[in-house]
């Protein structure tokens, strides 16, 4: 089921009758109305929507001409996670995977030894941070935090943080095209910003054939291209960063077995990229294990 505000937004069930979109803990509202008259009709909205698709969020709009690629995947190697890593960002730089994590009074910025998982550095985040999307520009690194509209920069070797920004709407993910830092916020926008000055230099709505998608989160920049993680699915949508056109739906469903998933908050959301080595890594919230991954085009 999928509803609309009369700005013309759709919205998935979830979306409007959960509390924080992230807070583990929280029960969920259970909506159930029944008419007990002739053809009788009950609705229902539970934990989980009725399609996890984003795609079937837009069916509405339908008119656009092309269709985007779909892909499935091969594991090339497997690496341990920590399950306890509520994982908002990743980033792959020299070596080291970098990672920022989320909830209350345990969001961190992190360290970590790609090969073993262990943690070499961390910087905790104060208590009242839901720590999001993380990217490295330069010698910097950057940190979206969710509701706060603060962002933060740290020295990359040292993890001080030098500076704080902010901005006007959520935090959910981050990355960068060398230019401009890109942002999401969970519509369907994609921000464009100075790296040094933060301020808002572009926007472009994200679209696939069927229209806007919605719940954009984790980024990352991949030969030209943003990927984009959508919140409780499989899916990674491949995105010309210009026009905002999904070029390709990578679909992960089945990487991580729901009885490996720690919890019903632990969803895939993490992508990083080696650039020199051209590896594709990703992992979820709480998932013990991190996937260096291969894209197989699906049958068209």
């Amino acid at each position: 089921m999928t509803l609309k505000s009369p700005t013309g937004t759709y919205y998935s069930p979830l979306r409007i009758f959960s509390s924080p979109r992230r807070m583990p803990g929280i029960a969920l509202v259970l909506c159930a109305v029944s008419v007990l008259t002739e053809g009788l009709v009950t609705v229902q909205v539970g934990a989980q929507p009725a399609s996890q698709d984003p795609r079937e969020l837009s069916r509405a709009d339908s008119s656009a001409a092309w269709k985007p690629r779909s892909y499935t995947y091969r594991v090339i190697n497997t690496y341990p996670h920590d399950h306890g890593a509520f994982t908002q960002g990743l980033v792959y730089e020299r070596g080291y995977l970098y990672e920022g994590t989320g909830l209350y009074g345990r969001s961190s910025l992190r360290e970590v030894v790609l090969e073993t998982g262990r943690v070499t550095r961390i910087k905790m985040l104060e208590s009242r941070y839901f720590g999001e999307g993380i990217t490295i520009f330069g010698n910097r690194i950057i940190q979206l935090t969710w509701v706060a509209r603060t962002g933060f920069v740290y020295n990359r070797e040292t993890f001080e943080r030098v500076r704080s920004f902010t901005y006007s709407s959520e935090g959910w993910g981050i990355t960068h095209d060398g230019r401009r830092l890109i942002v999401s916020d969970g519509t369907p926008t994609l921000y464009f910003r100075d790296p040094d000055t933060f301020e808002e230099v572009g926007r472009v709505e994200v679209r696939d054939e069927m229209g806007p998608v919605t719940r954009l989160n984790e980024l990352e920049y991949v030969e030209g291209e943003v990927y984009a993680n959508v919140w409780e699915s499989d899916l990674i949508a491949r995105i010309n960063p210009e026009s905002g056109r999904v070029e390709g739906w990578i679909d992960l469903a089945g990487l991580l077995p729901g009885r490996e998933r720690l919890g019903a908050d632990a969803a895939l959301n993490g992508i990083a990229y080696d650039r020199d080595g051209k590896r594709l890594f990703v992992t979820g919230k709480r998932w013990p294990k991190l996937f260096e991954i291969e894209l197989v085009p699906g049958k068209e």
